[in-house]
This record gives C-alpha cells, sequence and structure tokens, in this order.
C-alpha cells in the first residue's frame, strides 16, 4: 500500500462521530492538498476493507457527493444518526460540521 493511501486512510478513520471532512480536506491532511480525487478512489475501494467511516466524508461545498440514490439515503441516515443535519437538497453545515484535527489537537 502507498504511504498516501495509509495516510488517507488514517485521516478518515480520525474523523469522530457527528463531524465530516471533505475530500480535499482529507487529501490535504494526508499531504497531497491537490489529491482529492484520489481520496474519492481510496474511499470507493477501501472502506470495506478498512471499516471507514465514508459517511462522514462530503464534497467541498459540504454536499453529499454520491449520485446512487440508495448508497445516498444511508449516507444521510447515518449521518443523522449521528447528530448531523442534511439538508433537504444534500448538504450539511460545514461551519458547524466540519472537522479540523489542527483545531481540535488545540482544544
Amino acid at each position: 500500500m502507498q504511504p498516501f493511501t495509509e495516510r488517507v486512510i488514517q485521516v478518515i478513520k480520525a474523523i469522530p462521530e457527528g463531524s465530516v471532512m471533505t475530500y480535499g480536506q482529507i487529501a490535504e491532511q494526508a499531504g497531497s492538498r491537490r489529491a482529492a480525487r484520489q481520496v474519492v478512489r481510496i474511499l470507493h475501494s477501501l472502506s470495506g476493507a478498512h471499516k471507514l467511516p465514508w459517511h462522514r466524508v462530503v464534497n467541498a461545498k459540504g454536499e453529499i457527493a454520491i449520485r446512487d440514490v440508495e448508497s445516498r439515503d444511508i449516507q444521510i441516515l447515518y449521518l443523522d444518526g449521528e447528530g448531523v443535519q442534511v439538508s433537504r437538497e444534500g448538504t450539511v453545515d460545514l461551519d458547524k460540521y466540519r472537522y479540523c484535527p489542527a483545531e481540535a489537537e488545540q482544544s
């Protein structure tokens, strides 16, 4: 496994319940700010094997990026179960729910 992939997995596993991170934010935390699409690929191919909390990842606008209706509904259900409010349009308030590891370390 590539070092970047390992770092992405660790960043995603560290997202606490009730919070979300964006694909780009995860890429930056893993050391490659411009690799958001690679984060998507890693989530798609490795979520099951590594038990990743895939539902805690949204796009830069706070939108659920999954287009498959069933998977989208599951993501909304999981987020709702953790107390994350998702709008009718499928967006999350990033100001309220975004997890910022650097800020968490300072607390």
